[in-house]
């Protein structure tokens, strides 16, 4: 069995039918408060302020932080990195002797 029924009315009638709320007045206070808040956003757009926002660091600090890399970089490269290398003679071969042949202590 099949019931159809067709309705005719409009969304306010079909909002207040159904108990829903009223949120025209809503709707209309919060574009005005957009409409209120483009103009002071669209400062925020020019230019120089988007410079401002995007580079917090002057050029100063630029330098600043290029200096820091490459004095950190030179420390590393001063220090060394601790460990040994060893050149290819004294690599061990697979059956235990070096490229020289030489016995390794190394297996």
């Amino acid at each position: 069995m099949n019931i159809r029924i067709d309705i005719e009315c409009t969304p306010e009638e079909a909002r207040t039918f159904l108990g829903l709320p009223e949120i025209k007045p809503l709707q209309d206070a919060m574009i005005e408060q957009m409409r209120q808040q483009i103009p002071a956003s669209m400062t925020a757009m020019d230019p120089e302020t988007l410079m401002k926002t995007w580079m917090p660091m002057s050029l100063q600090g630029l330098e600043q932080m290029n200096r820091a890399v490459w004095d950190a970089m030179n420390q590393s490269a001063r220090s060394g990195s601790g460990s040994r290398q060893t050149s290819d003679d004294e690599k061990p071969e697979s059956d235990g002797t070096t490229a020289g042949g030489k016995k390794s202590g190394r297996r």
